[in-house]
Order: structure tokens, then C-alpha cells, then sequence
């Protein structure tokens, strides 16, 4: 499985932003997907994650209410809309794939073993 996450760039606190991620090589089936992000110095942190299906997510406190995930099985990508951005949202933005088909919306980051390069989100104030 391989993953391409886009849509990083420079925005003002306040603004909006999409990421997107395609997953490729998986040839039958969906697993959960999730969005990881990671400042220098800190450890990899849990963002959001939707279930296999798309029916089921999960947010990470700090940015519940601002963000939303989706994906779109026919195309194999899962999204990330970020509204309201804070300072404190500027991070590298990974995507990530579980290994196991048809699970939920996992927020530990031992649970996905494929991962996209990262996306650069930096949020000025």
C-alpha cells in the first residue's frame, strides 16, 4: 500500500484548508484510515480516523468540531477539511492505513502500518 498526501501549504489562523490522501496497491478490500500530525520535538499525534466503511470517525479533542474527515471508497482517498486553524495546528500531516480490513476508527498510532510522506500545514497568526 502506498500513500500520497497533498494539499499542505500556508494559511492564516482562522482560515480553512483540505488535505487529501490516495492510497494505492491494496487489492481487495478497505481498512480504517486515520491523519497523524507531528511538530519537531514532539511525538507523532492522533488527529482524526474513519472505519473502513466511512461511517464511523473518530477526532482527537483539540480539533473536534473544526475538522471533519471523509473518504471516497470508489476513489480510494480519505480527506481532511480543517476549519478555524490555529497556531498550534502547524505540524507535518501524515495520513496513515491500517493493515487489517474492515476496522474501525482506531486513534493509536501502533494500529497503522502504512504511511503517506507527510503534508506541511503551517498556520499563521
Amino acid at each position: 500500500v502506498q500513500l500520497q498526501a497533498s494539499g499542505g501549504g500556508l494559511v492564516q489562523a482562522g482560515g480553512s484548508l483540505r488535505l487529501s490522501c490516495a492510497s494505492s496497491g491494496r487489492t481487495a478490500g478497505n481498512a480504517a484510515m486515520a491523519w497523524f500530525r507531528q511538530v519537531p520535538g514532539k511525538e507523532r499525534e492522533f488527529v482524526a480516523a474513519i472505519s473502513w466503511s466511512g461511517g464511523d470517525t473518530s477526532y482527537a479533542d483539540s480539533v473536534k468540531g473544526r475538522f471533519a474527515i471523509s473518504r471516497d471508497l470508489a476513489k480510494n482517498t480519505v480527506s481532511l477539511q480543517m476549519h478555524s486553524l490555529k497556531s498550534e495546528d502547524t505540524a507535518v500531516y501524515y495520513c496513515a492505513e491500517a493493515r487489517r480490513l474492515w476496522g474501525g476508527p482506531t486513534t493509536s498510532l501502533d494500529h497503522y502500518t502504512f504511511w503517506g510522506r507527510g503534508t506541511k500545514v503551517t498556520v499563521s497568526s
